[in-house]
């Protein structure tokens, strides 16, 4: 079944996101690095300023951790309103 995911509008957001399936999956940055081939320092560092992932890492860390990148139109509703828009 597939499961419906809430937008992502922000690096911030993006961050958190990938932070929390990381967790999830129960992995250590450690693990989840060993997995991409990357160092844990790049992994942290990618969750704490996320607006600096290529997009290269972002899908191979999506894939690591069983995330799909999707891209639609953005509906007005979805716009962000923090200033954090990419």
């Amino acid at each position: 079944m597939r499961q419906v995911a809430d937008p992502v509008n922000t690096p911030k957001q993006l961050g958190l996101v990938i932070q929390a399936a990381r967790k999830a999956a129960n992995l250590t940055q450690a693990e989840l690095a060993q997995r991409v081939g990357m160092s844990q320092s790049r992994i942290s560092y990618l969750e704490l300023h996320p607006a600096q992932y290529n997009a290269g890492q972002l899908l191979q860390i999506c894939s690591a951790l069983g995330l799909e990148l999707a891209i639609g139109r953005r509906g007005v509703a979805d716009a962000p309103t923090d200033g954090e828009a990419w």
